[in-house]
């Protein structure tokens, strides 16, 4: 530890947000790095807990306590080398991860927990800095070869890891640029794409090839990859959104979330939009139905194009300020948590269930009528739903963004004429290793397990790395 009694002479810091009337004016990220001063203090916070309940519980099994120590000692290139060991794109989760490990730090019994994700951020835009973060091709190559279906974060991490063992490894994407959601799902004012791009070169440097505008499954069999490759690994995330099954979905101006955030991604790109598909946001009033993360990212997005008002959804009541008596440490705390997208503006509405939608004589969306709703627990424990009497009421609306998660992957591609066998949940069925019912063909990331978190993607890409490796090689 860099400071025996640390957690006790210093505050946590959180990361400096730009200001809310500045940032509004673009998509640049929304924090600020910290200096390495402040990050040396951070990191000198991390105590002899004996048992590191953060390092238990980071997907990717990051051994947090070592690179804290680094950093507090000033050693920036042994913690550089300690978190690339375990991670490969810790700028991914710097920007993106709720934080799972600070939720378990064991500072958050009775202090406020070590700020791991500022000084995992800090350590990595450090060995950029420094020139330390370098391609790693292989030494000796295998003569095995592998297709990865999808860019995102699952399959760029299997690979880099399979590559640097000496595998050959083509990724294939079907949308004309890779990176998959960190691309095109992700707003800019939370990962800039310039961090992607730079990563994506790295993996060039080594070795990956990366093959766009190619959808497996419609474009090219999957079968004609099984043939021409040694191993396929199927990762291409859960993009099937939850629908809304109500009165009015039909109608003008009821969009998919993603619809809007790969629009806008695009055009920070500087690609063209279709003028007549193109989403209008300026002036509307805009309601997303969605209270996580994607629906964050939907109001921060609609306050930078000029919406005139913006609402948000929960079906969900309200959570707790602090841990609830069934929430004890070290579980995830589930808490009240702001996004910088809520500073900026909107209102949020809990426990609220949606009726019907209301249009006008044109067909276009022009209202919402809801009713607030109650959660109480039954015999066993579940809560369960019910309407509140006389809590009905009516929103004006012009433009409705569903954004209530995704229910798995897409059924019109690999999935659809593969043959796999799929859990109840649409997912492929694999064993230990992450291979399917068909032998060579392995699957990771969201298509696997489900919409979830870009550190798990990360840790799926790994594991199923390791399994391609070992059916390959026997060992």
């Amino acid at each position: 530890m860099g400071e025996i009694e640390g957690f006790l002479k210093y505050q946590r810091q959180e990361f400096r947000s730009r200001p809310v009337a500045l940032r509004l004016q673009d998509y640049h990220d929304v924090y600020e790095l910290p200096l390495d001063t402040e990050v040396v203090t951070q990191a000198a916070r991390c105590m002899d807990c004996g048992i590191p309940y953060c390092h238990v519980a980071c997907p990717l099994g990051n051994f947090i306590p070592w690179w804290n120590d680094r950093v507090a000692e000033g050693d920036w290139e042994g913690a550089l080398a300690q978190l690339h060991r375990d991670n490969n794109f810790p700028e991914f989760t710097g920007h993106l991860c709720p934080a799972l490990c600070e939720g378990s730090c064991s500072l958050s019994l009775n202090f406020e927990p070590v700020a791991i994700r500022m000084v995992e951020l800090r350590i990595i835009e450090w060995g950029f800095e420094h020139g330390l973060v370098r391609p790693e091709p292989p030494r000796q190559l295998t003569g095995k070869r592998i297709a990865i279906v999808g860019s995102g974060p699952a399959g760029l991490a299997a690979a880099q890891q399979l590559r640097r063992l000496g595998h050959e490894v083509s990724v294939f994407e079907r949308d004309d640029r890779v990176g998959g959601l960190l691309r095109y799902g992700i707003p800019d004012f939370k990962l800039e794409k310039a961090l992607l791009d730079r990563r994506l070169a790295q993996l060039e440097a080594e070795g990956v090839q990366f093959l766009t505008g190619i959808n497996i499954g419609v474009d090219v069999p999957l079968e004609e990859l099984r043939h021409g490759f040694d191993a396929v690994l199927l990762a291409g995330g859960a993009q099937q959104p939850r629908d809304l099954a109500v009165e009015g979905r039909e109608l003008q101006g009821v969009h998919f979330a993603m619809e809007l955030l790969r629009q806008q991604n695009r055009r920070c790109a500087g690609e063209p939009i279709d003028a007549q598909q193109a989403i209008s946001v300026h002036g509307k009033r805009v309601l997303v139905i969605g209270g996580g993360d994607t629906g964050a990212d939907c109001v921060g997005t609609a306050l930078r194009e000029g919406a005139a008002s913006v609402t948000s959804f929960e079906l969900l009541p309200r959570p707790p300020q602090r841990r609830a008596p069934d929430n004890p440490w070290p579980e995830w705390p589930r808490i009240l948590r702001t996004s910088s997208s809520h500073e900026e503006g909107g209102e949020r509405r809990y426990s609220v269930r949606t009726r019907r939608l209301i249009g006008d004589t044109l067909g276009r969306v022009a209202a919402v009528e809801a009713v607030e709703v109650r959660w109480t627990p039954t015999a066993s424990g579940q809560l369960q739903m019910e309407d509140i009497p006389g809590s009905e009421f009516t929103l004006p609306c012009d433009l409705v963004l569903l954004a209530m998660g995704f229910v798995g992957p897409r059924r019109d591609g690999p999935l659809a004429q593969s043959g796999l066998a799929l859990t109840p949940q649409g997912t492929p069925v694999t064993d230990e290793r992450k291979m399917t019912s068909l032998p060579g063909v392995f699957a990771a990331g969201d298509m696997r397990r489900g919409q979830s978190l870009v550190v798990w993607a990360i840790a799926e890409g790994r594991a199923a790395a390791e399994g391609i490796h070992r059916y390959l090689m026997g060992r």
